[in-house]
Parts: structure tokens; sequence; C-alpha cells
């Protein structure tokens, strides 16, 4: 079966969507053979996810989680960013704390604008990814935990768990995670007392 072209997959959303808000039902209707005018905010919504601009994703995992990296390291390449493999390159049993830290680290210095890390359930990586300043790492296993951690919480580092989801729930919650923009207003006061406790427990190491 040949694939459906990307255009007409496109159209097929255009026209869903605006049947389902009622446009389809505007008592003002196009002209014979032309399509239903688009609302602008509607227009704007189906545009096609900007480019990344190369930005850099650092990627890790254990033994147990490398075969979904390298399965997400395709799907990063696809949707257009720059790779940082922090390792493990096998199955090989390796400790999760030793790459949980080197992706961390990355997005912490700046290398790397986000994090990826995976291990068998993706929670001890996201303890570790959180005792590095300026990380807020957070698990997710579904669309909603992955866009609610960008928009509520600004994670910068994903952790998942290679053990509970399958390779294409994690595509989804990546691409989720990466395309979701953080939503600020009333969330910023409560990352801003999330930095203060950190810098609260660095001041008080001096």
């Amino acid at each position: 079966m040949s694939p459906i072209p990307e255009e007409d997959i496109h159209n097929i959303v255009e026209r869903v969507v605006l049947r389902t808000i009622g446009c389809m039902n505007s008592p003002v209707q196009p002209a014979a053979g032309k399509a239903p005018a688009i609302p602008a905010v509607l227009a704007e919504s189906l545009k096609p996810t900007p480019a990344s601009s190369k930005k850099k994703v650092a990627i890790g995992a254990d033994h147990g989680g490398f075969e979904l990296k390298e399965a997400l390291k395709t799907e990063l390449s696809a949707l257009g960013f720059d790779i940082l493999d922090c390792g493990t390159n096998s199955k090989e049993a390796v400790d999760y704390p030793d790459f949980a830290h080197a992706v961390a680290k990355s997005v912490a210095d700046g290398t790397a604008f986000r994090g990826v890390m995976i291990d068998g359930a993706g929670i001890g990586s996201c303890m570790v990814a959180n005792k590095v300043p300026g990380v807020r790492a957070a698990m997710a296993y579904d669309y909603a935990s992955a866009s609610n951690s960008r928009e509520h919480n600004d994670a910068n580092v994903l952790t998942l768990g290679a053990g509970l989801i399958g390779v294409n729930q994690a595509k989804l919650i990546l691409k989720t995670w990466l395309t979701t923009e953080y939503g600020g207003g009333r969330h910023q006061k409560r990352i801003d007392k999330i930095i203060a406790v950190e810098k609260q427990y660095l001041k008080d190491k001096k």
C-alpha cells in the first residue's frame, strides 16, 4: 500500500476540524469548487510544526533503554533536531545514574536545549537528573503527562521507561514534549519557587 501524501493528510485534517467547529455549516457558503475560508486562528494551528532550527537534544539510556534510544534518535532526526548521544552504546549492563547525569549536565550547561533519558522505568533517571542544578526533569508515560510537564512545569529533561511504554507511544510522547510550549502566566510563580528551593540548598553548601 502506498503511503498517503502529507498534503492529502493535511487536507483531510483540515476538513475534519472545519466540520467539527461548524465552519462547514456556516450560512455564508463558499463558491462552488472552492474550499471554505479558514479562520485565522485555525489556519495558524494547522500549519506544520516549525523547524527546530537544528536545536540539539541530548539523549541517553542504560542497557534497558538502549533499543528505545536508538529508535528515538531516528525520530529526533526526522523532526529536524541535532543529537548528542550520551550513551550507552549496547545492551551490556550499565548503571543508569552515569548516563542520566551526562544528559542532565548537557542541558544545565547549555550544550543541549533539552534532554531525554531512558531506563527501564524512567523513575531513577528522573531522580538523578533533578539533582543537577538548573534541571527540571519529568517522567512522562502518555500524551497528557508529556504536555503537562512542558506547559505547566517547563521541564527541560524528559525521562522514559522502556519497560512501561512501546516505541510508538514513546515517539508520541517525545514529539508532544518537544513541541509543547511553556504556558508561563500563573505557572511562572511556581517555577520561581522551584528555583528558589534549589538556590536555597546550593547556598547552604557554600
